[in-house]
């Protein structure tokens, strides 16, 4: 069986070495949510990486990266064998998938995972709300401002997590009655990212007025031109708070990284009102999905 090990903050750079470059853009290929979300294992495989996860209470393996792919997937098809499980691959792209067919004439069956689907906007876009399209959205951030003429905002940084603790804590309190799975994994999640904030290369904004925390943003570089989102979080009862911090992140985020192209801010899980805020702010474009498993398994998914 191949050898996968559970990721550790200081892999970090062994690791995105490839992560970093390989041409993806989905958020599953980021450092930081291989580390930060649910029991997800890596292993080097020569010079590509092989991933082993569990979703949805099912083992899976992401399609791996790296070149010369087909060594890679013979030895993840061996790997399911000898663990007794099918060989379910999860993440493919449509050149992934075409590729795979190509490759494996007729032996997978590939279904698309339109909940997992990556949305992906304009940085320039969303720092300026300019345009037609985001109207809406510039009207929704105007009044903020107007409404809250003192806001500040902050890099998240070691000397204020402890508030930015206590603020989540608040929020997550405040919705103590949920009982999801997810709701409870992002709990654990942001305790990671916070406690391990500097050996996972995070960034993020704090959202002021009169001192007091209204909204706070989270996230890392992807790739060169792609920077990934992984949390942002908001009171409620502020209206336009959550329009105010993704606006200023943006700006934060080209005025410091002149390069960047991209914003991935990641799936919708399927959940009908994340998908109309996601689609609300005019994403450039999604990032297909398939999951993809061998016929001879029966195809499970």
């Amino acid at each position: 069986m191949l050898n996968f090990l559970p990721l550790q903050p200081q892999d970090k750079p062994v690791y995105d070495r490839i992560l970093f470059h390989c041409g993806q853009r989905g958020c599953e290929y980021s450092f930081v949510n291989l580390y930060l979300w649910g029991r997800q294992k890596v292993t080097l495989h020569g010079e590509n990486l092989a991933f082993f996860c569990q979703f949805n209470r099912k083992s899976v393996y992401l399609f791996p990266l790296g070149q010369d792919l087909k060594p890679t997937i013979d030895a993840i098809i061996s790997d399911s064998q000898k663990r007794g499980i099918p060989c379910r691959l999860t993440s493919l792209t449509e050149t992934d998938k075409q590729w795979l067919e190509a490759t494996y004439p007729g032996r997978f069956h590939f279904h698309t995972d339109r909940d997992s689907y990556d949305y992906l906007y304009s940085a320039q876009a969303l720092a300026t709300l300019k345009g037609k399209k985001l109207q809406k959205k510039r009207n929704h951030f105007n009044r903020f401002r107007l409404l809250h003429p003192h806001y500040t905002i902050e890099p998240i940084s070691e000397e204020n997590t402890a508030e930015v603790e206590v603020f989540l804590c608040d929020w997550f309190t405040s919705r103590s009655e949920s009982d999801d799975a997810d709701f409870f994994m992002e709990q654990v999640a942001l305790s990671k990212a916070l406690q391990h904030w500097q050996a996972l290369g995070l960034e993020g904004l704090i959202l002021r007025d009169k001192g007091r925390i209204l909204a706070i943003t989270i996230g890392s570089s992807l790739s060169e031109d792609t920077f990934d989102i992984h949390f942002e979080k908001a009171l409620d009862s502020v209206d336009g708070a959550y329009t105010a911090i993704n606006r200023e992140f943006a700006h934060y985020l080209t005025e410091k990284y002149p390069d960047l192209l991209w914003l991935n801010r990641e799936d919708d899980l399927g959940l009908e009102g994340l998908r109309k805020a996601k689609l609300s702010y005019q994403p450039e474009f999604l990032i297909e999905k398939y999951w993809a498993c061998l016929r001879e398994d029966g195809y499970e998914y």
